[in-house]
């Protein structure tokens, strides 16, 4: 896949992730009576905007003022990478207009800051549970433990974790590589696979694997003593095949495996920082747009599923009480509901301010991190 499309794709998926999140701050404040100035698929420069006045749609091009002050202006602009919503007061001005954010009761306020997290996990089990409906691939040890419903199809052995600096990692192999032969044998079973495995340790065992639609045969130096509760190879198996349900099932399952992932996600969180793996793990644009390259070379469900994933991560990325998210928003929200009375509005502001330039920075260090790491960039440093 070029890189001219896979780059497409990424944008296509972020414009799609950032958009759903305003779009639910939009709906849940319009619904509150908070009044919005504009609501925007895209980033400014403006290309055009469409805007009720008189019960009448007016057209405005370009970067043109409204016709009408009072209703809400819905723009197309010529950054396509999500959409934004400018409701009034939302930073603590135009205190004096009834409309304003500020003016509203708490829970209304509450709900419009969380509208967007909710929007994206929703937008998770949508296409986890329409994946359902096509065949998702799964890890499965029983088939017969699916369901009566549930359709497996395709199965397959997957490598889903690899020790480091075992002879796989050190011959190539990777998580989510799939087993198509070892030795120039198939196996169907995982059991069997490592059978074979720990009958021939010591020895060079070549593998031959599927890499996101690529083909690698790589031979690995199997440990003849390998290390208590390692393996030959240092590799863990699984089966997988693709799972199927009716769509009466499918947004069942999808609602399970959203919340699954959504707890993996959590988990995943507060083990990287509780290890002290912080910034070392984490994975800016550049990355995500490489792993999106990868998954759309598997296919259109792995890459809804892949999407799904990455909204479930800004959820939760934007209901961290950081300044400058959703969270961080809440987080004051909150203050001002035990107080009793409204925050510093400078004070406030500025702390949103200095949230927003720590994450612009930390977003600039990830992405240095991890185009330092690209092949070409390796090959010109050394």
């Amino acid at each position: 896949m070029s890189t001219i499309i896979t780059i497409l794709i990424f944008i296509i998926i972020l414009g799609l992730l950032v958009f759903v999140h305003e779009a639910g701050h939009f709906l849940v404040g319009k619904k509150s009576g908070m009044k919005i100035d504009e609501f925007g698929f895209g980033f400014p420069p403006r290309l055009f905007g469409i805007q009720k006045q008189n019960s009448k749609w007016k057209i405005i091009w370009g970067g043109k003022t409204t016709v009408d002050p009072e209703t809400t202006v819905y723009s197309i602009n010529w950054i396509p990478l999500g959409g934004f919503v400018r409701i009034v007061g939302e930073n603590n001005e135009d205190a004096q207009d009834p409309r304003s954010f500020v003016n509203k009761p708490f829970l209304p306020r509450l709900l419009t800051l969380l509208a967007g997290v909710v929007m994206n996990v929703i937008l998770a089990w949508v296409l986890i549970s329409a994946a359902y409906v096509h065949g998702l691939p799964v890890a499965v040890d029983d088939p017969a433990t699916l369901g009566a419903t549930a359709h497996f199809t395709n199965p397959r052995i997957a490598i889903v974790d690899i020790s480091p600096d075992s002879p796989a990692a050190k011959a190539g192999l990777a998580a989510n590589d799939i087993i198509k032969t070892v030795d120039g044998q198939k196996f169907s079973k995982v059991a069997d696979l490592q059978q074979y495995v720990g009958a021939h340790k010591g020895s060079v065992i070549q593998f031959d694997v599927d890499r996101f639609n690529v083909d690698k045969v790589l031979s690995v130096q199997s440990n003849a003593n390998p290390p208590a509760g390692s393996g030959p190879t240092g590799i863990a198996l699984a089966g997988i095949g693709n799972v199927s349900y009716p769509f009466y099932t499918a947004f069942i399952e999808g609602a399970k495996a959203a919340g699954y992932q959504l707890y993996a996600i959590v988990h995943g969180l507060y083990q990287l920082f509780a290890s002290g793996a912080g910034f070392s793990s984490l994975g800016g644009p550049v990355k995500i747009a490489q792993l999106t390259g990868q998954v759309a070379r598997v296919g259109f469900v792995s890459l809804m599923q892949f999407t799904a994933f990455l909204s479930l991560n800004l959820a939760v990325l934007n209901v961290l009480p950081i300044p400058a998210l959703d969270g961080g928003r809440v987080l004051f929200l909150i203050i001002e509901k035990i107080r009793g009375k409204r925050n510093n509005a400078k004070l406030e502001q500025w702390a949103n301010t200095a949230g927003f330039l720590a994450l612009i920075l930390l977003m600039l260090a990830v992405t240095l991190k991890d185009v330092s790491g690209l092949a070409f960039i390796q090959h010109i440093i050394h």
